[in-house]
């Protein structure tokens, strides 16, 4: 390996570009990370993108057709019909199943070819010619205006794991489907969920060039305390399956801020508010956010999930649901490649104008690099990021973190994390898992000495993740209350050391 030179004007000692780390970012058929996405499920596509004609998809590198047949079936087939490979994203769809365009032969959404055109008098050989051949098929199913699948073995297919029982806590909550194309590697699109740290830079008013803004910044939408820098923890929990990222932030010289995000291997993460300002006590505050980052192929990926609708999170009311959908998010519209001055809400979904496939040839680039957001930050790493050429600091753990307990989960060294533990454990808790996401504002006050206060936030951060670990063996209201109790006790015992110092 050659020696780093450290040297002003040095770039001719840093001009080569080494691979990018296939174990992690590739996803094809056969590959290491390919072949285990493939043992869990993911959404595919919003329910709104099957209308009267096929959708054409690409997953971890696959081309898909996705259709609702006339009698409600949903249907994820290999795109490429199996008789002379026509795709079926022509294909019509029927009342059981679709059509291809070329030859009219029709398949059932678990690959049945139903019908083979043969002329009057040989229709016995064109049943005999549909029971050779079979169309790849995946399972699909709609839940809140998502289509999940499953693309891995029939028979080592794991329950649904229904987060929290429906990935709801609170009567009002509202599941609002969301997409969002992102034109590089999925991995660096999953590292920026567990990078808590960015915000102080990325969204942080102070850093728009001009007063520029573009819906970038959590300034504006009033909620300055998510640009503090947090102080974190980063810890590995459900037996390194996922891993709690905990920071603490200073909301005010009263009340501090502490959020957990929980990312879940292999693509998971659950948000909590993204929107708090910190300025009211609240304990146990759960889902904002529920993403999964769906590879498309090695170099695309899409950022697939639901925003959490309702009084119960969004408690400042400054969410809109409108702005929720097919390639747009209320959420700081930088997260999205298609920022556009008008109101998303009026578009149809046939009616968007095509993803630009060049970052740079987008009407308003400069914009974008006068205000950048989550997506350009994410894709200007390059279309896969090279792990070699990084030079992490303490506050990248995280990412680093997620990345190890991937190839621990690849190579077996856990085996709680393998596809059959994960399958295991989902059925023992009932497919329905708890989990850490949440938001709490805690009334601490700020010590003078700053050893006290670091000290006092870190101790705060992680008795909080100790909690939710207490809790894991409880359910439903039963866990709701005994966490905000804890917290509420932890509080006390916190705030009275501060008194006394």
């Amino acid at each position: 390996m050659t020696e780093k030179k450290l040297i002003p004007y040095g770039g001719y000692y840093t001009n080569r570009i080494p691979d990018h780390d296939p174990e992690l970012t590739e996803v094809g058929p056969g590959t290491p990370m390919g072949e285990y996405m493939r043992r869990f499920w993911h959404p595919v596509c919003m329910a709104a993108e099957l209308t009267d004609t096929p959708r054409f998809l690409k997953i971890m590198g696959e081309e898909l057709v996705a259709f609702r047949d006339k009698s409600g079936q949903i249907g994820l087939l290999h795109a490429h019909c199996a008789h002379r490979g026509a795709s079926l994203e022509y294909g019509a769809i029927q009342e059981k199943g679709i059509m291809c365009c070329y030859h009219g032969m029709v398949f059932d959404v678990d690959g049945t070819c139903l019908h083979v055109p043969y002329p009057k008098g040989e229709e016995a050989e064109g049943e005999k010619y549909a029971c050779s051949i079979r169309q790849g098929a995946y399972k699909a199913f709609e839940r809140h205006g998502l289509i999940f699948a499953y693309m891995g073995p029939p028979d080592a297919e794991p329950p649904f794991p229904e987060w929290e029982e429906n990935f709801t806590v609170m009567p009002g909550d509202e599941l609002v489907a969301f997409s969002n194309f992102q034109h590089c590697n999925w991995l660096q699109v999953q590292d920026n969920a567990a990078d808590n740290f960015h915000p102080t830079a990325l969204h942080a008013a102070k850093n728009v060039v001009g007063g520029n803004y573009q819906g970038t910044t959590f300034d504006e939408v009033g909620a300055a305390s998510m640009e503090v820098a947090p102080d974190m923890q980063f810890i590995p929990v459900h037996n390194g399956r996922s891993l709690a990222c905990a920071g603490a932030r200073r909301a005010s010289k009263d009340n501090l801020f502490i959020r957990v995000q929980h990312q879940v291997l292999p693509n998971l993460s659950l948000h909590a508010y993204t929107s708090e300002d910190g300025a009211q006590q609240k304990f146990f505050s759960r889902f904002h956010i529920v993403r999964w980052t769906v590879p498309v192929d090695d170099q695309n990926s899409k950022m697939i999930g639901w925003r959490v609708m309702g009084p119960g999170i969004d408690t400042r009311a400054v969410g809109n649901k409108e702005m929720v959908g097919y390639e747009t998010i209320d959420f700081l519209e930088g997260q999205v490649a298609m920022r556009r001055p008008e109101r998303f809400g009026q578009y149809k979904l046939d009616d968007l104008p095509p993803i630009p496939s060049d970052h740079r040839a987008r009407h308003n680039y400069k914009e974008c690099q006068q205000a950048p957001g989550d997506y350009e930050a994410i894709i200007s790493q390059r279309p896969i990021a090279v792990h070699a050429l990084e030079n992490p600091t303490k506050f990248d753990a995280g990412l680093y973190m997620f990345r190890k307990m991937l190839r621990d989960a690849l190579r077996g060294s856990n085996p709680a994390a393998t596809p059959e533990g994960f399958a295991q454990w989902l059925k023992d808790c009932g497919g329905a898992p708890n989990s850490y996401c949440s938001g709490n504002v805690l009334a601490i006050p700020e010590s003078e000495d700053l050893a006290q206060e670091v000290a006092r936030r870190r101790h705060a951060t992680r008795e909080i993740v100790r909690i939710l670990t207490s809790a894991d063996n409880l359910k439903g209201s039963e866990r709701e209350a005994f966490v905000k109790q804890s917290m509420q006790e932890l509080q006390q015992s916190l705030s009275a050391v501060a008194a006394e110092s």
